[in-house]
C-alpha cells in the first residue's frame, strides 16, 4: 500500500490542519481520507442525488451535526473509495472515545433510524462480492488512530438491492426498520385499514373533537417552527420521565440542534406535523424529507390524561398518512423499534445489522465483547421482567449520582 499526502495551499490555514491521504490498493482502487466535511461535499451530493436510506446519509444533516456538536477536525474522518478514478462509496466517520476506547463510528449515534455508507449502488453491484470486499478493506485500512470501525443499524437491503454491504466487516442482526410505502392515501387506506380499524380511528377522532376545535398543519423549514419544537421536547421530556427513560435531548443538549435544523438556510427539508386542540399544540411529528422519502425522527403528544383519552398522537399520524402520499411522498420511514403505530401503518420491514471492523488486535477483542453485549441486550429487551429490573437499577443509579453531585456542590456564598 502506498500513501501519498495531497499538498494544500499554505495560505489556507484550515487546510493546514487537514488530512487528505490517498492510498493506491490493487488495480484501479484509490482511497482518499479527509478531516474536513467541506472537502467531500461535491462527491457526497453527487452520490446522494437520488434517494437516501436515512438522514444519516444527508450531507446537510451531518454538516449541521458537526457544527452544532463542535466536532474538531481531528475527530472527523471522511473516507472516499474510488474505482477507476470514479467515487463509489463514502464513509463519514466520527473518531471518538467510548469508555476510553478509540473507535470510528457514525456521527449522530441513535438519532436516525438507520445508516449506510453513502454509495453508488449500481457501481457497487458491478464490483461483485470480491470487488466490494477489496473496496471496504482498502477504505477501512486507510484509517489510523482507532481500534474499531463500528457501523450501527445498516439495512440488509438498500435501493432495492440485497446484501450490498455483506462484505463490510462482520455483522450482527439487531433491530428492524419500519416503513410505509404507498402510491397514494387511497392505496394505504385500502391495504392497511380494515372496517374495524376505520371505526376505531373514527371513535378516537370523535372523542378528541368533543373536547374542542381540532386543527392540523404542516410547518416547513424556515416557517414558525420554534414554538412547536419547544412544545414537542417538553412533551417528550414528560414522556421520558413517566417511563423512566434517560432524556437524551435535554441531557446531551440536543434541542438547539433540532431547532437550528428547522431554520432557513440549514439545507435540510424539515417538515413538522402539528395537531392543535383549541389552538394549543397536543401532538407533533418532526420529519426530514429527501426526494420522495420522509423520515420521522421525533414524535410527541400531550401528557394531559384527559387529552390523551382522545389519542392525539394517533390522530396526528392519521392526518399525516391522509396527506403526505398525495403530496409526492412514496416512502414514509418511521425508524426502528416496534410500536403500535408501526404495526398499524407500516407495510415494509427491513432487518438492520451492526457492522464491525477490528483495526488492531485489541480492536478484534473489542468487537467480540461488544457483539456478546449486544446479544445479551437483545435477550434482556425481549424479557419484560429483566427489562423492568434493569430500568429500575438504572433509575436508582441516576438518582444516587444526582444526589452525590448535589452534595459535592459548593454551598452558595452568603456575601
Amino acid at each position: 500500500m502506498q500513501i501519498a499526502l495531497n499538498q494544500k495551499s499554505p495560505d489556507d490555514t484550515r487546510d493546514a490542519v487537514a488530512l487528505a491521504a490517498a492510498s493506491a490498493v490493487g488495480t484501479g482502487v484509490v482511497v482518499e481520507v479527509s478531516e474536513r466535511i467541506e472537502d467531500v461535499e461535491a462527491v457526497w451530493r453527487r452520490l446522494t442525488a437520488g434517494t437516501i436510506e436515512s438522514p444519516g446519509q444527508s450531507y446537510d444533516f451531518i454538516a449541521a451535526w458537526v457544527r452544532d456538536r463542535k466536532v474538531p477536525n481531528s475527530q472527523q474522518r471522511y473516507v472516499v473509495g474510488l474505482v477507476d478514478n470514479v467515487p463509489v462509496a463514502l464513509l463519514p466517520l466520527h473518531r471518538k472515545r467510548v469508555y476510553g476506547l478509540p473507535i470510528f463510528t457514525w456521527f449522530p449515534g441513535a438519532h436516525a433510524g438507520c445508516y449506510a455508507p453513502v454509495a453508488d449502488y449500481e457501481r457497487l453491484i458491478a464490483l461483485g462480492p470480491d470487488g466490494r470486499r477489496a473496496l471496504w478493506s482498502a477504505m477501512t485500512g486507510a484509517l489510523s488512530g482507532g481500534d474499531v470501525v463500528y457501523l450501527r443499524s445498516i439495512p440488509t437491503e438498500v435501493g432495492g438491492h440485497q446484501g450490498l454491504f455483506d462484505e463490510l466487516g462482520t455483522t450482527l442482526a439487531v433491530e428492524t426498520l419500519y416503513r410505509s410505502h404507498y402510491a397514494s392515501w387511497e392505496d394505504c387506506d385500502r391495504l392497511q385499514r380494515n372496517k374495524s380499524r376505520r371505526k376505531h380511528d373514527r371513535q378516537q377522532g370523535d372523542r378528541l373533537s368533543a373536547m374542542g376545535d381540532v386543527s392540523f398543519a404542516e410547518i416547513r423549514t424556515g416557517g414558525d417552527t420554534e414554538a412547536a419544537i419547544a412544545t414537542m421536547f417538553m412533551q417528550r421530556s414528560a414522556r421520558f420521565k413517566a417511563m423512566g427513560i434517560r432524556d437524551t435531548f435535554v441531557l446531551d443538549g440536543l434541542i438547539g440542534f433540532y431547532q437550528d435544523l428547522a431554520r432557513a438556510g440549514s439545507g435540510a427539508d424539515v417538515r413538522l406535523h402539528v395537531l392543535r386542540l383549541n389552538g394549543a399544540i397536543v401532538a407533533v411529528r418532526y420529519n426530514i424529507v429527501h426526494g420522495d422519502r420522509m423520515f420521522c425522527l421525533i414524535s410527541s403528544m400531550s401528557d394531559d390524561p384527559a387529552i390523551q383519552n382522545g389519542s392525539p398522537g394517533k390522530q396526528c399520524l392519521l392526518r399525516v398518512m391522509q396527506t403526505v402520499f398525495d403530496e409526492g411522498i412514496t416512502v414514509f420511514d418511521m425508524g426502528s423499534g416496534y410500536t403500535d403505530e408501526k404495526r398499524h401503518w407500516c407495510n415494509e420491514q427491513l432487518p438492520l445489522r451492526q457492522h464491525y471492523v477490528g483495526l488492531t488486535p485489541q480492536g478484534q477483542l473489542i468487537v467480540a465483547a461488544h457483539q456478546a453485549f449486544q446479544r445479551t441486550r437483545a435477550r434482556i429487551k425481549a424479557n419484560p421482567q429483566l427489562k423492568s429490573a434493569i430500568r429500575a437499577t438504572r433509575q436508582l443509579i441516576d438518582r444516587l449520582t444526582r444526589r452525590g453531585a448535589a452534595a459535592a456542590a459548593p454551598a452558595p456564598s452568603e456575601d
